[in-house]
């Protein structure tokens, strides 16, 4: 799935993406350190991968790649990203 970088902390290593229809979403280091990434800048072009946590806990879906699905959240659950890197062409 494809977002902008919106906002980006270095000392945390966390931030937040907006999704193609606006919709901000935050990320936290584990999910920046998962794709290799050293700095991020506001406006950049990101791929994103998603999974749904329901109120177990749980994943129940992923999303990758180019506007894929994002998982299933029927039981009330919110998508967490678990990857962020930059978006090639």
């Amino acid at each position: 799935m494809q977002a902008t970088a919106y906002t980006y902390d270095p000392a945390t290593r966390s931030g937040s993406v907006l999704l193609d229809d606006g919709t901000p979403l935050p990320f936290d280091a584990e999910a920046f350190d998962a794709g290799g990434l050293r700095l991020l800048r506001p406006g950049q072009r990101v791929r994103i991968e998603t999974e749904t946590e329901t109120s177990a806990g749980t994943g129940t879906g992923t999303g990758t790649g180019a506007g894929t699905g994002t998982g299933s959240g029927a039981e009330g659950g919110r998508r967490r990203i678990t990857l962020v890197t930059l978006q090639t062409f």
